[in-house]
């Protein structure tokens, strides 16, 4: 059986077709960021204000304990990700991931630098009920950021050494190779 070739009428009608498509997955995609965005925030508030309900010790540990570990997380599962060649799907699966486990901290930074009345309803329950917990979050980020720097030197620097290591065996073995054949 052989394919019989698309006429010009047919391919039009599949470049509407995906047109079609592709304009229904940008509406909705419009109507989830803007639900979400007016939305989100303050659900995201309340529950941390539920957590911590206005302690500001708890704020503290609560806010370093977000920052960290939904920052280390993303972060070390981009780093083995990329540290080796992957299809396209991977990445995009592994990008996608590493978005959902940052989406606590990647909220409540929506809420500190967001300029609607959701966001600033967001921040006015953090400030009463949830003390101490953006900057502790903040810092928790930051302390997460340089142990993943750090861990990435610390590896890279074993792995240049184990090269140089090498390196220098191979050197020895040249050098010592015509003094032992002359003896």
């Amino acid at each position: 059986m052989t394919e019989q070739p698309q006429s010009a009428g047919d391919h039009a009608r599949s470049i509407g077709h995906r047109a079609v498509t592709i304009a229904i997955w940008l509406a909705v995609a419009l109507a989830l960021v803007l639900v979400g965005s007016s939305v989100l925030p303050r659900w995201w508030s309340h529950r941390i204000g539920d957590q911590v309900s206005g302690s500001i010790t708890a704020g503290i540990v609560l806010g370093l304990f977000y920052g960290f570990v939904f920052t280390i997380a993303p972060l070390t599962l981009l780093w083995l990700t990329f540290r080796k060649r992957r299809t396209w799907k991977t990445v995009l699966t592994m990008v996608g991931v590493a978005v959902v486990l940052a989406a606590p901290n990647l909220l409540t930074l929506g809420i500190v630098l967001g300029s609607g009345n959701a966001a600033h309803a967001g921040e006015r329950t953090f400030d009463v009920e949830a003390p101490d917990f953006r900057a502790s979050s903040l810092a928790g980020a930051i302390v997460a950021v340089c142990a993943v720097g750090g861990l990435a030197y610390l590896l890279g620097s074993r792995r240049r050494s184990k090269e140089r290591e090498v390196a220098l065996r191979h050197e020895l073995e040249e050098v010592k190779a015509p003094h032992d054949t002359a003896s």
